[in-house]
């Protein structure tokens, strides 16, 4: 979870063991009043990844149906406490003088760093050097990937961020206007993506936000309506989670990935904890 403190990775754990010891932290962050940031609440989701990005041969397919409404209720616990954390920092950060020079004082900001330079590698990898016009759907309060694209990456590409929350939209327009050359190349669009039809067609590459569809019907209809509506030979890059890291995010399988040409999976196994799917919609 990019949101969160990590540690080194350990020795692998075995796979009947890890699913007792996540229910147990479970089952204290469900009885939590609040998932508002607090040393106790940093705490728990921090034990959380620590043991969710250890090595373990798991397949969450093959738990029990109880476990597995256990587990997507811990995704939304999750999210919930992500988007907090981000929302308070963010709220703090708008009003700073120069925000944008101080998105490292994030407590995560490095976590955000690795996985973005992961993408763009797998990006130019594939071919892909220089979109002009970008989407990034699921944006947030905080939308850090943006903002590290736009000043490492892509350093002359303009980026939509799509969030259905106007609060969280505003906060990061206060954020990026901090840097007038941003300001230019950076909008936020209050809308859910599935309202977005034509609009998506304008887009050389879209990005899709790990919690956007929190369990697989959501995020299979978000896909469909994104390849319906994105241009032929656009590009989509997908997080997804591989082993003991579904219990922190959901899972998106390769057969969900209907009428895409698949051109990238990459399971990280260190502290970045999403896995980087690249596709493309076929050109007819």
């Amino acid at each position: 979870m990019a949101s969160l403190q990590i540690s080194n990775i350990e020795t692998e754990i075995p796979s009947d063991i890890l699913p007792t010891r996540v229910m147990q932290l479970y089952a204290s962050i469900s009885k939590l009043e609040s998932l508002q940031p607090t040393k106790q609440v940093n705490t728990l989701f921090t034990q959380l990844v620590n043991l969710c990005i250890l090595p373990c041969s798991i397949d969450v397919r093959d738990l029990p149906e109880e476990l597995q409404v256990k587990r997507e209720s811990l995704i939304s616990l999750c999210g919930e406490a992500e988007g907090l954390l981000e929302l308070e920092f963010s709220t703090f950060l708008a009003k700073t003088p120069k925000a944008v020079s101080n998105l490292n004082l994030f407590p995560y900001y490095n976590n955000y760093l690795k996985l973005a330079k992961l993408e763009h590698d797998i990006l130019v990898q594939n071919g892909v050097l220089t979109p002009k016009k970008v989407a990034f759907v699921g944006s947030g309060p905080l939308p850090l990937t943006s903002l590290v694209f736009a000043m490492n990456h892509l350093k002359s590409t303009h980026f939509d961020n799509y969030d259905f929350d106007e609060k969280a939209n505003t906060l990061a327009r206060q954020i990026v206007a901090s840097d007038v050359e941003l300001e230019k190349r950076m909008k936020f669009v209050t809308k859910d993506v599935m309202e977005v039809r034509e609009k998506l067609g304008e887009y050389d590459f879209i990005i899709l936000a790990a919690l956007v569809g929190m369990n697989k019907e959501e995020k299979v209809k978000v896909l469909g309506h994104v390849r319906k509506y994105m241009k032929e030979g656009g590009i989509l890059l997908v997080r997804s989670v591989k082993g003991p890291r579904a219990f922190l995010y959901p899972v998106v399988e390769e057969h969900e990935l209907v009428g895409f040409e698949i051109l990238d999976i990459f399971h990280p196994t260190d502290e970045v904890v999403n896995s980087v799917i690249l596709v493309r919609k076929p050109v007819f």
